[in-house]
């Protein structure tokens, strides 16, 4: 059991090495455009992400750990869910990212170049977690990054930030909760919560010449 405890551990920290921290999952452009400029918007920007982009990565991260062999398939689900050419290109490379160290750190596991949420179900797969352990890393995940990413952007207390992502602790349960239940059923069937404006904002944010992040 510690062992698995340690596993899922590694998978959550930050520091993984799986390409995140180069990712605000859209907090850059939100900010830029001025949507974004406090620690309350924060609150309502990542409980927006929470709901949809947050909901379908963890929904595909749980799947791909209940069934690594079918990645495949699952990725041609999970792209036809991302309109956005700027965000499936960031969902790849941080995938491929997730695979290399996946097959570094458990040697033998599938390899595949898929999206970041199917690569983090094969590799909780391999860490011999369950999928409702999935799909909670790739809850945190989805608004982990983009709150670490505030702290930098926005100058925001990163005490304060924290105590935000714990505060939405609960949220983050129920959406996982909620992802996980369709881990076993048809991929066809697995969500589908759209977030326009993050694929609006991907593509704007695509465009410009100086970014700190990549997404």
């Amino acid at each position: 059991m510690m062992a698995l405890f340690t596993q899922l551990l590694l998978l959550a920290d930050g520091r993984f090495p799986s390409g995140g921290h180069a990712h605000s999952g859209g907090l850059e452009a939100a900010i830029v455009r001025g949507r974004v400029t406090d620690l309350d918007d924060l609150r309502a920007f990542l409980r927006g992400r929470l709901r949809t982009a947050g909901l379908v990565a963890a929904a595909f991260a749980a799947a791909a750990c209940a069934r690594p062999d079918a990645a495949e398939e699952l990725e041609e689900e999970l792209e036809a869910r991302t309109p956005s050419p700027a965000l499936r290109l960031a969902a790849r490379r941080q995938g491929r990212s997730m695979g290399r160290a996946t097959a570094v750190v458990w040697p033998g596991a599938p390899v595949a170049r898929v999206s970041q949420p199917v690569a983090l179900g094969i590799a909780a797969a391999a860490a011999g977690l369950t999928p409702p352990e999935a799909a909670h890393i790739a809850v945190y995940h989805a608004i982990s990054g983009p709150a670490s990413a505030a702290v930098r952007l926005l100058g925001l207390d990163p005490y304060a930030v924290h105590a935000l992502l714990a505060e939405l602790g609960e949220e983050c349960d129920a959406v996982a909760r909620e992802a996980a239940r369709c881990a076993d059923g048809p991929a066809a069937d697995l969500p589908a919560a759209s977030a326009p404006l993050l694929d609006v904002s991907a593509e704007d944010h695509a465009t410009w010449e100086v970014r700190l992040f990549a997404s």
